[in-house]
């Protein structure tokens, strides 16, 4: 198998949009060679402990004008991805430190795309709090989690220290922004690349007798 580690922050529209276009390769070519693991990289590290509303959020960090860009751009991906993706569902803006403590536990468990999966079908398809952490059990127990063990391992300040260690680590190593997929920890790909590229890498590693991706 060759690693494919993708860095994302399960609130970044582009994580989801990116996740889904891999995933339609995957299903596509069933004998990958992909193994995914997920690594942290948090957009909004400052933000509140408890969130904070998300149409302020946008107001803050986008403008009026470019609030509304992005929500066209989205809606518009979504239509021609076909996806249920409707910004205006999503609420509250989430601190995404626990759930993506979650998503590290869940990685130790061979669980974590189930885990982000369900982090990003929670925020951008149900609109769910996924700073609440009854969500998170929630998503959790879905995934095959141990619902009670995640509940208390919420409550407590388990690998909070992890988590940033791991966002630091990252930034170090050069990644900005998210989704940034890195395959074999050599060939790095940003962006929410369309299904098509995916399925270019998939078959080129194929075809190479020492799994690197042909040029």
């Amino acid at each position: 198998m060759i690693a494919l580690d993708i860095f994302a922050d399960p609130v970044c529209p582009f994580c989801l949009i990116g996740y889904e276009r891999l995933n339609r390769a995957l299903a596509e070519r069933p004998d990958h060679p992909f193994r995914l693991a997920w690594h942290p990289f948090q957009l909004n590290p400052a933000m509140p402990r408890e969130g904070m509303n998300r149409a302020d959020y946008l107001q803050a960090k986008f403008g009026q004008d470019g609030a509304v860009r992005m929500h066209q751009q989205l809606l518009d991906i979504a239509a021609a991805d076909n996806l249920p993706l409707d910004p205006l569902k999503v609420i509250r803006q989430p601190n995404t430190l626990d759930a993506l403590r979650l998503v590290y536990w869940a990685g130790l468990e061979e669980r974590g795309t189930a885990v982000m999966s369900g982090l990003m079908t929670a925020h951008w398809y149900e609109g769910r709090d996924i700073g609440d952490p009854r969500e998170l059990v929630e998503i959790a127990k879905n995934a095959g989690l141990d619902a009670e063990m995640t509940a208390r391992l919420l409550a407590s300040d388990a690998d909070r220290d992890t988590i940033a260690t791991r966002d630091a680590h990252a930034r170090e190593r050069g990644i900005t922004a998210v989704p940034t997929f890195i395959v074999s920890n050599t060939h790095a790909i940003s962006g929410a690349q369309p299904k098509e590229l995916w399925l270019q890498v998939i078959d080129e590693l194929s075809g190479a007798p020492d799994g690197t991706v042909l040029n």
